[in-house]
């Protein structure tokens, strides 16, 4: 089912589109993958430099979900962040690897399924010339605001940027995907708007956050993630927006109304790290993200002082210890 799926509504004719289906035409894949998706580089990796791309969509909900394939091998990356989604690509024809880090990758064969929020972390895939995926674009805003609904909290970055496979043959996230396409079939045009689609939507999103928590090693059940103060929370959030400008942890406490004693104690009890940890996490993140952006307009160090490490050698070694490879690395892509 799922290699049609898309193309065919329950009475097996074609399902309406509102783009083009097939395109060899690299500025107008392009513009359409942004709309549905989110920018990004892609670049042919083989002898083939034109593409002959398939390109079908539905929504259920808030999600998007397509089945598409460049039809030559493809080499992906640098997807925005800004656009603020993550996505879950399921390869229903040949293969993909995804880049986890610079020393690991996965690949999914069909029937497998891997996920990333790309408003989190980076995210790089190569796909080989026979590659067709269906894909699920979800804002991270959906996903925060389900966590909130459904466990009572918003996981932090420990889940949000785990790269990791998921499902795969026999798996109930199979099955699920499955069922999603002859939803999409029996109702390819009110599931964008009707209450199915918005039960549909939610279903997938609790499937998968518990798969995604599971290979996290993160426990969206545990009591003590519902249950953080809301200090610990404003800290967070004063802590992501100020990042770059490295504030001291008296301030965040400042910020979040309690004492720097009763806030180190909060966070060793509710996220079992210091607050400081989180803000050293932020600020690599930050100098990774300038990193990946920088196009010949700054350097390492520059970068590095941006996000307050000052002891460039002492950076390039919690750098290197986060992401697995030097910045200096990173930099040159």
């Amino acid at each position: 089912m799922l290699r049609d799926a898309l193309l065919y509504d329950a009475a097996g004719r074609p399902i309406k589109q509102h783009h083009k289906v097939l395109s060899e035409d690299w500025d107008e894949i392009r513009a359409w993958s942004n709309e549905v998706y989110m920018p990004y580089h892609v670049a042919p990796t083989g002898k083939a430099a034109k593409p002959n791309s398939t390109m079908h969509s539905a929504q259920i909900g808030r999600i998007i979900v397509t089945r598409f394939g460049y039809g030559i091998p493809v080499d992906i990356k640098d997807w925005s962040q800004d656009a603020g989604n993550a996505v879950v690509l399921t390869t229903i024809g040949g293969n993909a690897r995804h880049r986890i880090d610079r020393a690991q990758a996965a690949d999914t064969g069909i029937g497998e399924s891997f996920v990333v929020d790309c408003s989190r972390t980076d995210y790089h895939v190569d796909f080989d010339p026979d590659h067709l995926q269906l894909n699920l674009t979800i804002p991270h805003r959906v996903l925060e605001e389900i966590c909130r609904d459904w466990f009572g909290f918003v996981p932090d970055d420990a889940l949000w940027q785990c790269k990791t496979l998921i499902g795969g043959k026999n798996s109930s996230w199979l099955a699920l995907m499955d069922y999603m396409a002859r939803c999409i079939a029996e109702a390819p045009d009110r599931l964008a708007r009707d209450r199915t689609g918005r039960h549909l939507e939610q279903t997938i999103c609790i499937h998968l956050l518990n798969e995604w928590a599971a290979r996290a090693g993160f426990d969206l059940e545990n009591p003590r993630n519902g249950l953080a103060p809301r200090h610990v929370r404003l800290a967070e959030e004063f802590m992501r927006d100020h990042a770059a400008n490295t504030p001291s942890m008296v301030e965040v406490a400042q910020a979040a109304g309690t004492s720097l004693r009763s806030l180190t104690l909060a966070f060793k009890q509710f996220r079992g790290y210091p607050p400081s940890q989180f803000l050293r996490e932020q600020r690599l993140q930050g100098v990774r993200k300038a990193l990946t952006a920088t196009e010949g307009a700054g350097t390492v160090s520059q970068i590095a002082n941006d996000w307050g490490f000052i002891h460039l050698g002492e950076f390039a070694r919690l750098y290197k210890d986060r992401f697995g490879e030097l910045p200096s690395r990173t930099l040159r892509g």
